[in-house]
């Protein structure tokens, strides 16, 4: 039921299902400011550019789901061809099994007790195919101590990761060592190998790109190296968030096992930081819109979006339609855009907001309406969150 809760909802949506509600025709127009919208369109078109870049290939994908964390957008990629979905935290993976997800990849090392309780229950489903991470001889014990007799082992995928980076074993032989500790472990059996390269490099300098390859290359010794540790699955090697996937693509087609990218931000992609990375031909499929409330000086106006509605961590929304002009700075609930004289924006009026990073743009919002194009402004859709 539409309520109240959900930001900037129309009050006469309120009481309704988002079907009723939808059955009503609504625009844009219809909503409150500040907003933040999905575009059909542009989700489809991204959808699509992956799943075509990707078979081309011979390459699968797992997205990351974390970024949307919606289950109608992952239903969507699933049923574009995607292997699986891939989630970042226990209580994640226990949602997307509320939500019927059959085969899960958690990116993370998993030792919390609790969460290992539920999934050694969770594991009498034999349709419910689960993979983890490890990069640690100490999380195989306490993984073992906790999960106890299984119906199957867990399978995990051996992380090898950077000095200086994020997770992950700090070498190959020292990946080999935790490898060698969940061959002993009853609980436990190796599927293969991963890690993410997002945590080595942030930019498409030439030394950021090498550093990402050298790892690469290090990720493939590593499923050599292994190759007696694997069970009579197939092997997975896996990498690729959504800003270095050429380079993954380079690295793993042609691998002997299943070459399984992750990248997640790419359904919705954005018109900063991953506009500015991807090599992909993407668009941005969320947009800000946000209403003029002053213009106490000339050159600035105030907008009433802030902190508390759009991202900032991966760079300022941008006023898509107004040249010359940039948003400086952030309140809670305000944002300051500077304009050249020649703009004309009075108090009431809408600006359209590019923004960057997918992954916490959504955050800030429990339902989304979907415009069908950027032209196009009737809504053809609500998304829930679960953040």
């Amino acid at each position: 039921m539409i309520g109240p809760e959900h930001k900037s909802f129309p009050p006469s949506a309120w009481g309704s299902t988002a079907e009723q509600f939808l059955a009503t025709g609504p625009t844009l127009a219809d909503f409150q400011t500040p907003l933040l919208t999905l575009t059909r369109d542009a989700l489809d078109a991204n959808t699509a550019v992956m799943s075509g870049w990707l078979g081309a290939r011979s390459l699968q994908i797992a997205p990351h789901g974390k970024t949307t964390m919606a289950p109608q957008l992952w239903r969507d990629l699933l049923d574009a061809g995607a292997w699986g979905i891939t989630l970042a935290t226990p209580w994640q993976v226990q949602l997307g099994r509320a939500h019927g997800l059959e085969r899960i990849m958690l990116a993370n090392s998993l030792v919390d007790p609790v969460a290992l309780a539920w999934l050694a229950e969770e594991l009498r489903d034999p349709a419910f195919e689960f993979v983890c991470w490890v990069d640690n001889a100490r999380t195989v014990e306490l993984m073992t101590a906790a999960l106890g007799e299984l119906p199957r082992p867990v399978e995990v995928i051996i992380e090898l990761g950077s000095p200086g980076a994020r997770t992950g074993a700090r070498s190959i032989d020292e990946a080999v060592r935790v490898a060698d500790a969940v061959r002993e472990s009853p609980s436990l059996t190796v599927r293969g190998v991963g890690g993410y390269e997002g945590s080595i490099a942030h930019d498409r300098s030439e030394k950021s790109l090498e550093a990402v390859r050298t790892w690469l290359g290090l990720l493939l010794g590593l499923h050599e190296r292994l190759r007696d540790h694997y069970d009579d699955r197939e092997p997975i090697v896996t990498a690729g968030g959504s800003a270095y996937v050429e380079l993954v693509a380079e690295a793993l087609e042609g691998v002997d096992g299943i070459p399984l990218l992750r990248s997640g931000a790419y359904q919705v992609h954005d018109d900063g930081f991953y506009d500015s990375i991807s090599p992909l031909p993407l668009r941005s499929a969320m947009h800000g819109w946000a209403r003029v409330v002053s213009r106490p000086e000339p050159g600035l106006a105030l907008l009433d979006g802030g902190r508390r509605d759009f991202p900032w961590d991966e760079g300022m929304p941008v006023a898509l339609d107004i040249p010359e002009s940039q948003v400086t700075a952030l309140n809670d609930q305000h944002a300051f855009l500077r304009l050249p004289a020649s703009a004309e924006l009075a108090i009431g009026d809408v600006v359209r907001l590019g923004l960057s990073h997918p992954c916490s743009a959504l955050d800030r919002w429990t339902l989304i309406p979907v415009i069908a194009s950027t032209d196009d402004p009737r809504v053809v859709d609500v998304i829930r969150t679960f953040f």
